[in-house]
């Protein structure tokens, strides 16, 4: 499958050095539809949370090194620990693990 990069219509794809980067890394640019904030609802709910949760609660940050580790571990809290009430107060990896493991098995065809 092919990389995909999602924005809205922002000024970025009007730059020529941003096209010319999203075409060395083979993307497609894909943007959504004009006027419509749903199209990134939930980019924008996770960097809100992401906001609220790391960068404004957990600072002040001292260099990048510390930003990168406090990164990596608020991802891994955020899938595999944070209870979400979307998901019915258990975390993402609990639902995914309940999503495949209720899903029918794939048959594999056979090879002629």
């Amino acid at each position: 499958s092919q990389l995909v990069h999602h924005s809205d219509r922002g000024v970025q794809y009007r730059a020529v050095r941003y096209t010319e980067r999203l075409a060395q890394a083979e993307a497609v640019a894909s943007v959504g539809s004009k006027g419509d904030s749903y199209d990134n609802a939930m980019s924008e709910a996770l960097n809100s949370l992401f906001k609220a949760e790391l960068i404004r609660n957990r600072g002040p940050w001292f260099g990048i090194d510390d930003l990168e580790i406090a990164v990596a571990e608020y991802f891994d809290w955020f899938n595999q620990r944070r209870l979400h009430g979307e998901l019915g107060h258990i975390p993402p990896i609990e639902a995914e693990t309940n999503f495949y493991t209720h899903q029918p098995a794939i048959t594999q065809m056979k090879r002629a």
